[in-house]
C-alpha cells in the first residue's frame, strides 16, 4: 500500500537562487607581441547565411547601403574618368563594387578589393571584390598590418597569395580598441534574428494545427484492412473539406486542437527590436503603418548622422588607400522642411533649434 503520510515530505536541494543572465567575456584578437599576428574570418558563410534567408535582414542592410553610397558619387574629371573603367568581374561599375563593399563589410566587419594597378604607370585600373573568409589579415609586434595572405576555398594546402597593405582596399566596420578586424552587425544580431523566426515558424504550426487539429480516432475493430480503408476515406474526407459519414458507434473522434495566443505582438516585438539592434529605422525600410508624419521626420533626421559618417569614412578610405578624393552624393535631406514646420508650429518639432539639428559633418 502506498505512504501518505504527509511528514514523510522531503524537498530538493534548491537553496532559491538562480543563474543570472550572463554574456561571456571576449577579447580582442590583436598583435600578442610575437613577430607576426594573423587574424581571419571564419563566420562568413553563417552570417551570409542569414543576410540570404533572412528578408528583414537583407532589406535593411541593402537599404543602409543605398543610402551611403548607392546615389552616386562627384569628383574631379580625371578621377571620373578612372572610375568610370572599373569593371571589377567584368560586369562591375565603381558603384556596384562600391556598394557590395559596403554590405560586405556591415555583415562580417571587414571587406577587401584587390587593387589592380598599371605596371608602367601606377594608375589605377580595376577593383575585385574578394571573398572575405578567404583574406588573413597579417600585423607585426605593434599590431600594424604587414601584409595580407589570400587563402584557397578548395584546398588549404596551396600556398596563399601575398598582397601588400597597398594592394587591398580593406574596409573595416567599427573597429574597437587595438583589434585587427572589423565587427559585423550580424553578430549582434543573431539571437533575435533566431527567436523571431522562430516565433514565426511556431505561429505557423499553430495556424496549420487549427486548420487541421490532431485528431485521435478509436475503431472498434482491428482489422488491418478496415482500419486502412477508414484512414484512406477519413484523410481524403479532410482534403476535400467533405463529410464522412459511417455507421454509429463504429469510430470515436476526440481532437486536439492548438491554442491560439497573441505571438503577432510578439513577432512584431522583436522586429521593432531588430531594428533597433541594426541602428536603421524601421520607417527607412518601406513600414510606415505604425509612425506619424513628426516621428517619420525624426527617425530620417537621426539616420541622417549615422548614413553620413559612413559616407565620409568611406571617403577617406578611398584617399588613404586608393589616393583618389571623391564625395559620395547623399539623399535628399528633410532638415530644411522640419525646420519650416518648427516654424510655423513651434510645438511640432518638440522645441528643437537650428543648431541642434546639424548633422555635424565636415564639409
Amino acid at each position: 500500500m502506498a505512504q501518505t503520510n504527509v511528514g514523510a515530505m522531503t524537498t530538493t536541494a534548491f537553496d532559491g537562487s538562480m543563474e543570472n543572465y550572463a554574456v561571456d567575456p571576449i577579447v580582442t584578437e590583436s598583435a600578442t607581441g610575437e613577430k607576426e599576428t594573423s587574424f581571419q574570418h571564419t563566420m562568413w558563410s553563417q552570417y551570409y547565411g542569414y543576410y540570404r534567408k533572412i528578408p528583414e535582414l537583407k532589406k535593411a542592410i541593402d537599404i543602409y547601403a543605398t543610402w551611403s553610397v548607392g546615389q552616386g558619387y562627384t569628383a574631379d574629371p580625371e578621377t571620373t574618368v578612372i572610375l568610370e573603367h572599373i569593371t571589377g568581374w567584368g560586369e562591375d561599375t565603381a558603384n556596384s563594387i562600391f556598394w557590395n563593399l559596403m554590405v560586405t563589410k556591415k555583415i562580417l566587419g571587414d571587406a577587401f578589393a584587390e587593387i589592380i594597378r598599371d605596371e608602367d604607370t601606377g594608375e589605377l585600373i580595376n577593383l575585385k571584390v574578394l571573398d572575405p573568409s578567404t583574406i588573413k589579415i597579417i600585423a607585426d609586434e605593434k599590431g600594424v598590418i604587414k601584409r595580407y595572405e589570400q587563402t584557397s576555398k578548395i584546398d588549404k594546402k596551396i600556398d596563399p597569395k601575398i598582397f601588400e597593405p597597398n594592394e587591398i582596399l580593406h574596409l573595416c566596420n567599427d573597429r574597437v580598441a587595438d583589434a585587427l578586424h572589423g565587427t559585423g552587425v550580424v553578430e549582434s544580431c543573431e539571437t533575435v534574428i533566431l527567436t523571431r523566426n522562430e516565433a514565426m515558424d511556431d505561429w505557423r504550426k499553430v495556424l496549420h494545427r487549427n486548420v487541421v487539429p490532431v485528431r485521435i480516432i478509436e475503431v472498434d475493430t482491428d482489422n488491418p484492412a478496415k482500419i486502412a480503408k477508414l484512414r484512406t476515406e477519413y484523410e481524403a474526407a479532410i482534403k476535400k473539406g467533405e463529410v464522412l459519414i459511417i455507421p454509429k458507434g463504429n469510430v470515436a473522434i476526440n481532437e486536439s486542437q492548438a491554442k491560439l495566443q497573441d505571438s503577432l505582438s510578439t513577432i512584431k516585438y522583436y522586429e521593432n527590436f531588430f531594428y533597433q539592434a541594426l541602428g536603421i529605422p524601421k520607417i527607412i525600410t518601406g513600414g510606415s503603418e505604425e509612425f506619424t508624419e513628426a516621428s517619420s521626420k525624426i527617425a530620417f533626421l537621426t539616420f541622417e548622422m549615422v548614413y553620413k559618417r559612413e559616407q565620409e569614412e568611406f571617403e577617406k578610405d578611398i584617399w588613404n588607400q586608393l589616393y583618389m578624393k571623391l564625395k559620395f552624393n547623399a539623399p535628399v535631406s528633410l532638415k530644411n522642411e522640419m525646420l519650416q514646420s518648427e516654424q510655423k508650429q513651434p510645438n511640432y518639432g518638440v522645441g528643437m533649434q537650428p543648431s541642434e539639428m546639424q548633422v555635424g559633418r565636415n564639409e
